[in-house]
């Protein structure tokens, strides 16, 4: 098995997921899932050592930031749920944080997917995502489970699906990873996405 694991490559997530998001984040602590009021949409707050930011988890752009957060409210560990208060849309609710003060996030979505973070090669840990039923990845791989992020760079902090299952996220130490599979903004058929989508493939290209 872990022969199996160490020989699958990094691919890109299979559809309906779309990567719609790489941002640098240094000194990244936690990440949390919240929903935009209006529209039900996924939110992700991110919380680091130089303070709180906002991303839209269907552009995948970062849309509020706090650079400088009260004290007591900076990190995640000051409150017995281990939440930060939102910032933005969210602003006047609490987000709850997953990532190095501990919690976590949801590591199964509707239509049988599944995440599962694996260390083959220690320290380097790789996140693989899957569909179906029974042992993740003792199917084919590229058509029951997905090598979908190598973090052989960084320390990983978190990796999740949102509450609504349409999102799904990876966070390190030094950066966001975001997928959607919810049709619309940041789509290939909206040209802020595609736009973004190819900001995404030049980040990646020079990583």
């Amino acid at each position: 098995m872990r022969e199996r694991l160490l020989a699958a490559p990094v691919v890109p997530a299979p559809e309906p997921w779309r990567r719609i998001a790489y941002a640098p984040v240094g000194g990244l602590l936690g990440i949390g899932f919240a929903s935009r009021p209006d529209t039900g949409d996924d939110l992700v707050m991110v919380v680091s050592q130089d303070g709180h930011g906002l991303f839209d988890a269907v552009t995948g752009e970062r849309i509020a930031r706090d650079r400088d957060p009260a004290p007591e409210d900076s990190l995640p560990d000051s409150d017995a749920d281990l939440s930060c208060p939102g910032l933005g849309p969210v602003a006047g609710s609490r987000v709850r944080i997953a990532g190095l003060f501990g919690g976590g996030l949801h590591t199964t979505a509707e239509g049988s997917w599944a995440l599962e973070v694996v260390a083959p090669a220690w320290p380097n840990e790789r996140v693989l995502l899957s569909r179906g039923s029974g042992l993740p990845h003792s199917g084919p791989y590229g058509e029951r489970w997905w090598h979908i992020f190598h973090s052989d760079y960084s320390e990983l902090r978190a990796v999740g699906f949102s509450p609504s299952g349409q999102t799904l996220a990876v966070a390190t130490s030094s950066d966001l990873s975001l997928w959607t599979r919810r049709a619309g903004q940041g789509d290939g058929g909206d040209e802020r996405g595609a736009a973004h989508s190819r900001v995404l493939v030049a980040e990646d290209a020079a990583r």
